[in-house]
């Protein structure tokens, strides 16, 4: 295995919920050193949240906490105690980076916030990620991801034009800000290789996402015009949209963006009569005609398999794919060939499934080489051995409280 790219690189990873432990997971993949600090006096909330192997609950069966968290060191640790205090200064004094992403003001009433940090370790490089941001009007305002998808409109544009705004499923928000810190701290990174300081990121969840929204942004500037509700229409496309298969509830995604490859779509269907209509033979006469367009299409799709369509239509240059569900994800020959999903074996759910990195690099690839820990797993071995702490302080912090 060539040396890995974050090889050296050692990270206090203070967070909890989903955007800060998904952006460490990938320095852990790619060979730094991470400890996942928690407390078991307030569990992670993602560690309550399912699915959970077997259907069991147990703050060590998550597999949502799971995937953002192998191939770290888990430790416990009672911030709000003195020693606790004293224990959480050993681990800035040994990062490179710690990150947090508590309620801005949270971690300023441990102590810990970035001017008590760079007294520890003036070379140190701090994150905070939250809602807004550490300032402004707003920045107190609480919420999760489903909010700051709502307040930042993209759940404005998900769903039926007739219908109520649709809730995107899971945090988008924190799938997105995750890529920016893993920027944000690389860059950093290499500020300090250069000229040996650390530095303090102010990453906001809320602001992150606004640029994947930049196009509407622009067209209202420029066009006064307000992108709404579509469905699964596209204002380019048509069809464009997903439709019946053969077996109960198959589908697939079909999206065709010009004159030629509709002709292709309806060579495929064998062209039939309807094709030929007038109405038919522009975008804009199929745009206009979009309802009727999509019932003769649906009718024809729902007589064939799901992926023998989807590699017609491929075949031809018509954009389709088959609508999966989580079992045609792991059965996918694309994500097998690729290797996306690696067993691991865990201590509590025995082996299952870790999405592997986004990216490949080719001279210093990802490895999976750690399931995540159980709660307080490796306590004693980060304590004395990463710490330096003596065995004797060790029993004593765990008899005291300081390490719950």
């Amino acid at each position: 295995m060539p040396e890995q790219i974050f090889k050296d690189i050692k990270i206090a990873d203070f967070s909890w919920y989903a955007v800060g432990p998904w952006a460490t997971k990938y320095f852990a993949d790619y060979g730094a050193t991470v400890v996942r600090i928690e407390s078991s006096r307030r569990i992670d909330g993602h560690r309550s949240t399912p699915p959970f192997k077997d259907g069991k609950p147990g703050v060590n069966r998550s597999a949502a906490w799971a995937i953002g968290n192998n191939n770290k060191y888990g430790v416990t640790l009672n911030l709000r105690h003195p020693r606790g205090l004293e224990v959480a200064k050993k681990f800035i004094s040994w990062a490179d980076i710690m990150v947090e992403n508590f309620t801005p003001g949270t971690i300023k009433k441990l102590s810990l916030d970035y001017d008590e940090a760079r007294k520890v370790n003036p070379g140190i490089i701090y994150l905070s990620s939250c809602n807004k941001g550490q300032s402004g009007p707003q920045h107190m305002a609480p919420g999760f991801g489903s909010h700051l998808t709502s307040a930042s409109g993209f759940v404005n544009l998900t769903g039926w034009p007739d219908r109520d705004p649709v809730v995107i499923f899971g945090p988008y928000t924190d799938f997105v800000s995750c890529r920016y810190i893993i920027v944000a701290l690389t860059a950093a990174l290499e500020y300090r290789h250069r000229t040996g300081k650390g530095q303090y990121i102010d990453l906001a969840q809320y602001e992150a996402s606004l640029h994947f929204l930049g196009p509407l942004f622009l067209d209202y500037q420029a066009n006064g015009n307000l992108m709404f509700r579509q469905g699964n229409r596209s204002a380019c496309a048509c069809p464009h949209g997903v439709f019946p298969t053969k077996g109960e509830d198959r589908w697939i995604a079909i999206a065709v963006f010009s004159d030629r490859e509709w002709k292709s779509l309806c060579k495929v269907m064998g062209r039939p009569e309807w094709t030929m209509r007038e109405k038919m033979r522009t975008f804009l006469g199929r745009k206009t005609n979009e309802d009727e367009v999509e019932k003769l299409i649906s009718e024809w799709t729902r007589d064939h398999e799901a992926y023998s369509l989807m590699k017609m239509l491929q075949k031809v240059g018509v954009r389709a794919g088959v609508v999966q569900d989580s079992r045609g994800i792991l059965e996918d020959e694309q994500i097998r060939y690729r290797r996306q999903l690696v067993e691991l074996e865990h201590r509590d759910m025995g082996r299952h499934y870790y999405p592997t990195s986004a990216f490949t690099l080719s001279e210093t690839p990802c490895d999976l080489r750690l399931p995540a820990p159980c709660l307080g797993q490796h306590n004693e071995f980060v304590y004395t051995q990463t710490l330096g702490i003596s065995d004797e302080e060790f029993v004593e912090l765990q008899s005291c409280g300081a390490l719950d």
